[in-house]
């Protein structure tokens, strides 16, 4: 019902285009996480399996490795769905504004194509390389992920600080310059915070595979190595993350006020403005629910309660995000942060066993956050994406161009069709990934379980589980 009223004055095609948008972004972020830092978590293991000559952390690189394939083929999918997206149903934008900010998705398709070749000469070399040219052969790919997520996050940054051209005398941008639309003041604090992101999200992830398996009764040294590798990559970034979600939100602070307005529930521009827990903001600028805490939100927003924070109704309503508008980004943002504290804190507690004891933690409860955890990092993803989009409303490029403007000319009725017909599609290709995963863990249980000792001729560097076998091969 509140989705209906705020989008009353838009077109009729607003609704199904940004729904489509978001179940799509939704669902693609989901993968972005293994996309980006799978491919330097599994070198890492494959380092240390080399350096220390050890089977398992080979076998486990290899493993891993072919779920970065299967991954990054989904990712295709799904990508290549929203690259299309951008044209079809926001053709307004891409028209106008193409040619300032369209550099990002470029060098993102380089940095796609550039990793396609990688992964698949990583792939190649378990069978055919010596175990050190194939493993420096892979130090490209992780630069390769952070590049395409470069291109990306260089393209919505703009979104949210246009910069780099100048405005002609009909409104369309003239004069730009490259590099001041790619690094934008917004670049550098997203850009950082969503790779770190993305690392503490795969690495909780993987871990949580294995932290099942250890609450299962599975301890032994392959299930141990595949939760503590991962895990404390996750752990050692969790503090930064934190510490980078308070310089952009800071930054939010200075460079885009309205959307931190909307972000933490604050209506009229004012001094010791208080921190809200959650809560609902209304139309009449009350807010319900919540836990209040006094002159919190100056003291975030500039280390003194006198801290000015500005209000949302320091523009006109039709330059700012609608109450409910603003409640979701609130929300979106206040868990978000709930998980990032809850993560430091398991953090802390592996970090302290090691520092006391020198081994992990061995409390079952531990293990059960560990599982949760990566699930919880995915959400705290998501939510991320949703307090910047949700919280930038009206504008599709901030201050220069509303959604509504941007928005396609075609027949909400078609758009609602091609929705139901892209998540048909999406519900084939995600249950085709599962099914594949469950499949892939089915064998390798099952290799494990049979395989018995491997012979010298039968190591991680000569054999795989995908693709040609040598003799004799139970993988």
């Amino acid at each position: 019902m509140h989705t209906v009223l705020l989008l009353a004055d838009a077109p009729a095609q607003t609704l199904p285009a940004r729904s489509m948008m978001a179940f799509t972004l939704a669902s693609h972020i989901i993968l972005v996480p293994l996309g980006v830092a799978l491919p330097l978590i599994t070198l890492i293991m494959h380092g240390y399996g080399l350096r220390r000559s050890d089977p398992t952390a080979l076998l486990l690189a290899r493993r891993w490795s072919a779920v970065m394939a299967v991954q990054f083929a989904i990712g295709v999918v799904t990508g290549t769905v929203l690259s299309f997206e951008f044209g079809l149903l926001w053709p307004g934008m891409m028209g106008r504004w193409g040619d300032v900010f369209g550099i990002g998705f470029g060098v993102e398709a380089w940095a796609f194509f550039l990793e396609a070749v990688l992964i698949a000469i990583y792939l190649y070399g378990w069978r055919r390389l010596p175990s050190r040219t194939h493993f420096l052969l892979g130090l490209p790919l992780p630069f390769a992920a952070l590049l395409g997520a470069f291109g990306i996050l260089a393209a919505n940054s703009w979104m949210n600080t246009p910069r780099g051209f100048t405005l002609d005398s009909t409104g369309n941008p003239v004069d730009v310059k490259i590099w001041k639309a790619i690094f934008t003041p917004m670049f550098g604090p997203q850009y950082w915070h969503f790779v770190v992101a993305m690392f503490v999200t795969a690495g909780y992830v993987v871990a949580g595979v294995y932290a099942v398996g250890r609450l299962r009764g599975r301890r032994n040294h392959y299930h141990r190595l595949g939760f503590t590798i991962p895990f404390t990559l996750a752990a050692v970034l969790t503090p930064v993350q934190f510490v980078l979600g308070d310089s952009i939100a800071r930054q939010v602070f200075h460079k885009q006020p309205v959307k931190f307005a909307a972000m933490e529930i604050v209506w009229k521009t004012d001094t010791h403005q208080p921190e809200y827990l959650f809560g609902r903001l209304h139309p009449n600028g009350t807010i319900s629910g919540g836990i209040k805490i006094p002159q919190l939100d100056s003291i975030l927003a500039g280390f003194h309660a006198d801290t000015k924070v500005t209000g949302l109704t320091s523009v006109s309503a039709s330059d700012r995000p609608t109450a409910t508008q603003a409640t979701i980004a609130h929300w979106a943002f206040d868990i978000m942060v709930g998980i990032g504290s809850l993560l430091v804190l398991l953090a802390l507690w592996y970090a302290a066993m090691w520092l006391l004891r020198r081994r992990m933690p061995a409390s079952p409860w531990f293990f059960r956050c560990a599982a949760v955890a990566g699930v919880a990092s995915v959400v705290a993803v998501e939510c991320g994406w949703i307090t910047t989009e949700v919280g930038r409303q009206p504008w599709i490029v901030y201050q220069n161009m509303r959604v509504a403007e941007a928005v396609t000319a075609t027949r909400s009725t078609s758009l609602w069709i091609m929705f139901g017909l892209v998540v048909v599609v999406y519900v084939f290709v995600f249950g085709s990934f599962l099914a594949v995963l469950l499949k892939m863990r089915t064998r390798w249980r099952l290799a494990d379980e049979t395989g018995g000792p491997r012979t010298p001729e039968e190591t991680p560097e000569t054999d795989t589980p995908y693709g040609p076998r040598s003799a004799g091969s139970r993988l």
